[in-house]
């Protein structure tokens, strides 16, 4: 059951400040940055540009506004599943929220519709499909708006990474309802893709906040492909328990690596759109559940999770940008908590994401294309500061070393690699530039196979000038030639290694060339870490004791949450559960001291949890 929308409306209006509806109603204690600042600029009426990392509570910002302006707030959102998760988790907190979308029935539609007229709903969630048609267009035209809020408002530019032709037709609204105010939020939008959102969605007046795009609280890591699935699981490993999501590029690689890890003891599931409907619902419920605690998918998985206790975020395959990166490594540590985003990435992923781009018709697209798969190469390729070339990327400066990456944790060693690049170069040109990776690598660490002594190569001047080298020394070696120019992979030519102009400087010895040599391997993790031992090293819980209450409190919400059927998070997230074991309230007034307790969610689950914590 939900609060009608005037009785919400009115504790609102009541409050002295809108911190009193932070707390009552969302049951935070005080507002992250920048976010009072906006809400008052909308519950003033002006429009707002929102540019705001995810986790960084984007929604508040036109939610509070919502309880405060009269009328029903309009949010147009890319995704069913989201805005499902977004109704609930408002219906918790006592807020009269509905969603409208093709998921409903006729006759759940008409419901909402009568709410709608009978001015019942504080916020109401719609596609952008629905919204521009003419009816539903009428149907606002007769109620009393608070407002507009496009989320994911980069889909609106033909410049961001994930552009929709629908978001454009949003430009009927400031047509139709000039006096509306409208806010538009996103978490990844490059300056051009700013400029961009603001001429269609016609926000010229707009205020613009750009809160910044950094997640001090996720730690951000990269590796070269050795054998990824060893990697994978010794990551896997180190967190076992924890909730994640990993990333693959195809359907193929997805069904493989969920089945290696459920091989290896791991809670997984694969989801792919290749899945009928009923089998990708119950991965989704599931996870949302707590009922696994890994899902590995293709890169839409995600847009339409808001699943706050997520801690880390794996791409088995390199993503073709930046802005795609930053998306979904942000779908980790939503609730403020540690997380961590690792990538591995290999030669062979930024050979297959150039074919794309090659094979792309608009030549001004295909820069454009080239220039972000560029930008993510050099962020995998790193050797300074990893969270610092992600920031760049978006004009924000992080001074010195950041302490939450890879790089900083063992800043790489670098020396002259002028005379190994040197040998490298004229391995390739010896061979007549016909050859890929792997077999320069074996004709320089002078390798006996049936192949290159049948080649002659083994007659070579450049045969086993390098057999101070591994296999993977070299690999990375090349690689990192590759990426800085001095070598080409032709991809239409079976990825053969080409010299391009710039090696001429190199083999001629005019140029120095400072490469990183590759890192030493760390040591496994201990194979027999139990759940509860992964599980607990992002909550900074402080006793056993606490551990204990924790996972305690953790069954419950499972039990709640399954009885309800609603995700696991709509109860109480992650860092709730947290801060209750920590606290150990005993009774109803210091359990609403706790971080993520209002009042709808004190009446609906406090009893309950009170008893949990005195052990009855």
């Amino acid at each position: 059951m939900t609060c009608p929308a005037s009785d919400i409306r009115s504790t609102a209006r009541s409050a002295s400040a809108i911190g009193s509806t932070l707390a009552e109603v969302f049951g935070y204690a005080e507002f992250r940055p920048h976010q009072a600042e906006i809400i008052e600029h909308v519950i003033a009426g002006r429009d707002a540009f929102v540019l705001m990392p995810t986790g960084g509570g984007k929604s508040l910002c036109y939610q509070i506004p919502a309880l405060h302006r009269p009328g029903v707030a309009v949010v147009v959102s890319p995704l069913i599943a989201l805005m499902k998760d977004q109704v609930d988790a408002l219906r918790a907190n006592g807020v009269a929220a509905a969603v409208l979308n093709s998921s409903l029935s006729a006759e759940e539609s008409a419901v909402v519709l009568r709410d709608l007229r009978a001015g019942a709903l504080d916020l109401i969630y719609v596609a952008p499909e629905r919204l521009v048609l003419d009816g539903f267009l009428g149907e606002l035209a007769r109620v009393e708006l608070a407002l507009f809020a496009i989320d994911e408002a980069h889909c609106v530019s033909q410049w961001g990474h994930d552009f929709r032709p629908e978001y454009v037709r949003l430009s009927v609204l400031r047509e139709r309802f000039p006096d509306v105010p409208m806010i538009a939020l996103t978490a990844t939008a490059d300056e051009q893709t700013r400029v961009d959102v603001v001429r269609q969605l016609g926000l010229d007046g707009a205020r613009v906040f750009v809160t910044g795009f950094d997640r001090p609280n996720i730690h951000y890591a990269a590796a070269y492909k050795g054998k990824p699935a060893a990697q994978l699981a010794e990551f896997l490993r180190e967190r076992r328990g924890e909730s994640g999501i990993v990333y693959a590029l195809s359907r193929k690689r997805v069904e493989q690596v969920a089945q290696r890890l459920r091989a290896e003891g791991f809670a997984a599931e694969a989801y792919h759109a290749g899945m009928d409907a009923a089998d990708r619902s119950r991965v989704q419920e599931d996870f949302l559940g707590d009922r696994i605690d890994i899902v590995v998918a293709t890169v839409a998985f995600g847009m339409g999770i808001d699943k706050p206790d997520v801690r880390f975020v794996v791409h088995y395959d390199m993503p073709k940008s930046v802005e795609g990166y930053y998306q979904e490594t942000g779908r980790a540590g939503r609730d403020g908590m540690p997380a961590h985003a690792f990538m591995l990435w290999s030669m062979q992923d930024v050979v297959t994401a150039r074919g794309f781009i090659d094979a792309i018709e608009g030549e001004e697209q295909r820069r454009i294309e080239a220039a972000k798969l560029a930008a993510m190469v050099a962020y995998a390729e790193a050797l300074s500061c990893r969270r610092g070339a992600l920031l760049g990327y978006f004009g924000e400066e992080v001074e010195g070393a950041c302490g939450g990456c890879d790089v900083c944790d063992s800043p790489p060693v670098t020396y002259d690699a002028t005379v190994d690049a040197q040998k490298a170069l004229s391995a390739v040109y010896r061979l007549g530039e016909r050859f890929g990776v792997a077999y320069v690598v074996d004709v320089l660490r002078g390798a006996a196979t049936e192949r290159i002594l049948a080649s002659g190569h083994d007659q070579l001047s450049v045969y086993g000038v390098g057999g101070e080298y591994s296999r993977d020394e070299w690999t990375s070696i090349i690689r990192q030639l590759v990426h800085r120019g001095y070598l080409r992979v032709d991809v239409a030519e079976y990825s053969t290694l080409k010299l391009p102009g710039t090696a001429r400087a190199v083999l001629r010895g005019e140029e120095q060339v400072t490469l990183a040599r590759p890192p030493a391997p760390r040591p496994k993790a201990a194979a027999g870490r139990s759940r509860r031992e992964g599980a607990r090293a992002a909550r900074t819980l402080e006793t056993p004791e606490q551990e204990e209450l924790f996972e305690r409190l953790r069954e419950l919400r499972r039990e709640i949450a399954a009885e309800q059927s609603v995700p696991a998070y709509v109860v109480f997230a992650d860092a709730a559960l947290a801060d209750m074991a920590r606290r150990a309230p005993r009774t109803r007034e210091e359990f609403l001291a706790v971080s993520g307790v209002g009042a709808a969610k004190l009446e609906r689950y406090g009893d309950a949890f009170l008893a949990a914590i005195a052990g009855e």
